[in-house]
């Protein structure tokens, strides 16, 4: 069963290819992506790596977690699950 990494503190200029590049050195990478800006497209700073299983992305949290990548110091966790959404966005105030 794959594990979802969250990787925040990346550069800018970080791809998903060099990321995915990047954690194979702890296990087989099943998917990288950086997360980006709706509008501008520009990377947001951080990302998520699906490792093929649990001992592997444990053993990425532990090699990797506090480490220097493309000159910025990483965060390594297990991805929260975001659970149910429900509606969000705006609310209209009523009118009084």
């Amino acid at each position: 069963m794959s594990s979802k990494l969250f990787v925040g503190g990346l550069s800018y200029t970080t791809t998903s290819e060099s990321l995915r590049d990047h954690f194979a050195q702890c296990g087989r990478v099943e998917s990288a992506a950086i997360v980006t800006d709706r509008d501008t497209g520009q990377s947001r700073g951080f990302g998520f790596v699906e490792m093929a299983s649990a001992d592997e992305a444990q053993a990425a949290i532990t090699k990797l977690h506090d480490q220097t990548f493309e000159g910025r110091r990483l965060t390594v966790q297990a991805a929260k699950s975001t659970g149910e959404r429900t509606g969000g966005g705006f609310r209209r105030s009523p009118r009084w």
